[in-house]
């Protein structure tokens, strides 16, 4: 009798533990572990260099935990699956749904063709704590303030993370040559290449990040958490993106840690911010390009191409966002209070669109995470639902003296100014000559003058923004 073949469709959900997907198809008898290199995305959201690095290395990963049955394709995702059920007679797909508007067409588009064809649609939601569609208000309607929404969540405990499942019979596609290097995800650019050696990648990397998190970083974390110098923060944010842990498996983990209520609630609260991200996305599918407040859209941005420049490449003269962007062309990484820091200063101090530092982000970020991304860019806007009020413009001085006081992080960032004495290192541009070059410093060439006048600079953008 011949064996029923069932697919395992892979995105972003590289991992065997606490994926329903795949736990379910291994009870359904023999699966062929798909996954299909379709990047549908319009132009400005396919995938940034950074994101291909860590892709590359995650399905390296994933290979080697299926024992080398992962099957790798390339092309439209309807037309693959089309081949591969007429060619394994194939009578089910079982998938974790993604929620980004061209993955759920993508989707649509694979189920069209099961319909067709008699095979089984299993579809699940592994890669969130709740469906967009499972937290609503009374009247159906979605929420727009997060405070709702996680008091909402509280009523829809998170499932309890699955096992893996046992001796799964994994079938290789020997027709198909097609092999990891084929997907050509490695940037010949120096400056990406170091994520490599940054980072550890896939799931076993994603459980031991999880497991040092909670030992060592999980008490303090909701002070800790603001200071860039400390390590309280998770730095769980890319395996989260890629599926190679759940975040059902962080909440249970963190939940039970023996560790004070105050700092698991801070961290637990930041999941569901990610799980409000992907709601809204759902619900406002163009979050990633259009201000969801319409009164932005005609905002008089500058477009100012030397002041881009100097903010991507940490060159503004405010040492705080120096680091910060720094860190980021360094690590693929930024903390996230100075992700925030760099964002006001961009749209608030610069005057430039906050679609620039998306797109900056969306290239460089390991954690590049399209829902993440917008809501968080359109937040610092004002643009967003929830927003930041208009009138709230990160200092960065004032925010470099406050939460990186003994200047650790700055100067790990920014070496050019390790010299400076702490009562300037966040304001060089105010220090004596005689302190600059005993510091071997000379502003305008050793490191930049500030790019704007950082009060003027406010007191125009509060004048803008009071005319929305």
């Amino acid at each position: 009798m011949k064996k029923e073949i069932s697919i395992v469709w892979f995105r972003q959900d590289l991992r065997l533990s606490d994926n329903p997907a795949f736990v379910a198809a291994a009870a359904h008898g023999e699966i062929l572990p798909v996954y299909i290199l379709d990047d549908c995305a319009p132009v400005a959201c396919k995938m940034g260099n950074r994101s291909k690095i860590w892709l590359h290395h995650s399905l390296k990963a994933l290979q080697e935990s299926l024992g080398g049955n992962l099957n790798l394709y390339k092309g439209n995702s309807r037309v693959v699956m089309q081949s591969l059920i007429e060619q394994y007679d194939i009578k089910n797909i079982f998938l974790n749904s993604c929620y980004e508007p061209w993955h759920a067409e993508q989707e649509d588009a694979v189920k069209v063709v099961c319909n067709q064809t008699g095979v089984a649609w299993h579809a699940f939601n592994g890669n969130y704590m709740w469906s967009p569609e499972e937290v609503l208000k009374n009247d159906r309607s979605f929420y727009k303030v997060f405070t709702a929404y996680k008091n909402k969540t509280y009523g829809y405990p998170p499932r309890v993370p699955s096992k893996i499942a046992k001796n799964v019979i994994g079938k290789k596609d020997n027709t198909n040559k097609i092999t990891l290097s084929d997907f050509d995800l490695l940037s010949e650019s120096q400056q990406y290449q170091n994520i490599e050696s940054v980072w550890a990648v896939g799931e076993k990397a994603a459980q031991k990040k999880l497991t040092f998190f909670i030992k060592n970083n999980l008490s303090g974390y909701k002070q800790g958490r603001d200071y860039p110098a400390q390590e309280h923060t998770s730095k769980l944010s890319p395996y989260l993106h890629f599926g190679e842990i759940s975040p059902a498996q962080i909440w249970h983990a963190v939940d039970k840690a023996d560790v004070g209520s105050a700092d698991k609630q801070a961290f637990l609260s930041e999941l569901i911010w990610r799980e409000f991200s992907c709601y809204l996305l759902h619900h406002f599918k163009a979050l990633y390009k259009d201000n969801f407040k319409n009164a932005f859209d005609n905002f008089a941005w500058k477009d100012n191409q030397d002041f881009l420049k100097a903010w991507q490449s940490g060159m503004t003269g405010y040492p705080l966002v120096d680091a910060g962007m720094r860190q980021l062309l360094q690590t693929g990484y930024m903390h996230n209070r100075v992700r925030m820091v760099v964002a006001s200063f961009l749209i608030k101090n610069l005057n430039i669109h906050w679609h620039e530092g998306r797109d900056w982000f969306w290239d460089c970020l390991v954690d590049a995470d399209l829902a993440n991304n917008s809501m968080n860019w359109q937040w610092v806007a004002g643009s967003g639902v929830d927003a930041a009020p208009y009138f709230r413009i990160f200092n960065p001085t004032t925010q470099g003296e406050k939460f990186d006081r003994d200047g650790d992080y700055t100067r790990k960032f920014v070496p050019e100014l390790k010299n400076l004495s702490n009562k300037y290192l966040f304001k060089p541009w105010t220090a004596p000559e005689k302190v600059l070059e005993e510091a071997g410093i000379v502003l305008g060439k050793t490191y930049p003058k500030p790019i704007v006048d950082f009060a003027g600079s406010r007191k125009k953008a509060l004048e803008l923004y009071k005319k929305l």
